[in-house]
């Protein structure tokens, strides 16, 4: 999910940043200019090339966790923060929350309220654990022992992602792509391009798993076979990408079945 988002300042105005179904057709200037690398194709029966994994929403459930530190955050200032209120910062960068929270009486500057504010919520990871979202670490272990690469493609801060892929009992990514580590945030493409760029794989042929408005996005702007797993904010039906309500129940053949259905026999490599 693309709640907290440690990259740029960009207005406040459309903080909601609402589903644009007609994806981005060009890269980042930054990343257009590298050029894209030869990728051979893959077989519709190994494919993905890749599993991108969004964060906050999707892998885990930590939308309560920033709720309550936004809360507290305010209350400490004398100022009311209601579910109403909250609700506006679900998709919002972290440093277009800290400026709302300063309009609810926060008197910081942006960067301590965005300290603040992670360094709340990875207390209570450490006293209340990993939230993990239903059947998201199994499908995740899924792919790993098929020995799909992964990448984890997250809006939070690059510690706050590490805290959470150490709690899990096996090595689950190749590669982090955080908040703090990309020019833009969600919905740019930027993020989902550099991870398949990490992983050596062109982004057309990974899956990506997103439950935001912001995050799928940005997944669908990038080229990805996008799964939209809605959380707190509703994703309509679209030919554009797939929606599921949950992941559990769901396997490695489920994302062979969409990788097959975008890339069939016509993709297969020509023998040598």
């Amino acid at each position: 999910m693309s709640h907290r988002v440690a990259g740029r300042l960009t207005s406040v105005k459309d903080r909601r940043c609402p589903l644009d179904l007609n994806p981005v057709t060009s890269m980042p200037s930054s990343l257009s200019a590298q050029g894209e690398p030869p990728y051979p194709p893959i077989p519709p029966e190994e494919g993905p090339a890749a599993v991108l994994w969004d964060m906050d929403g999707t892998l885990v459930d930590t939308e309560p966790y920033w709720m309550r530190a936004e809360g507290e955050l305010v209350t400490s200032f004398g100022g009311v923060w209601t579910h109403e209120d909250a609700m506006l910062l679900v998709g919002a960068g972290l440093w277009d929350s800290a400026l709302i929270l300063q309009s609810h009486g926060v008197t910081l500057e942006a960067d301590a309220i965005v300290q603040r504010l992670t360094n709340r919520v990875q207390e209570q990871l450490r006293d209340e654990g990993v939230p993990w979202r239903p059947g998201a670490r199994e499908l995740l272990r899924q792919v790993v022992d098929a020995g799909i690469p992964t990448a984890l493609v997250t809006m939070s801060v690059e510690r706050m992602a590490r805290q959470i892929v150490d709690a899990i009992d096996f090595p689950a990514f190749s590669h982090i792509v955080s908040g703090d580590t990309v020019t833009m945030p969600k919905p740019d493409p930027e993020a989902y391009l550099t991870a398949a760029g990490l992983l050596g794989v062109a982004p057309e042929h990974c899956v990506a798993i997103e439950d935001s408005p912001p995050g799928l996005a940005a997944a669908l702007a990038a080229g990805t076979i996008s799964i939209a797993v809605p959380h707190q904010l509703p994703l309509p039906e679209s030919a554009m990408y797939t929606r599921w309500s949950t992941l559990e129940g769901h396997t490695v053949s489920d994302l062979r079945t969409l990788y097959a259905a975008r890339f069939g026999p016509c993709e297969r490599p020509t023998p040598a």
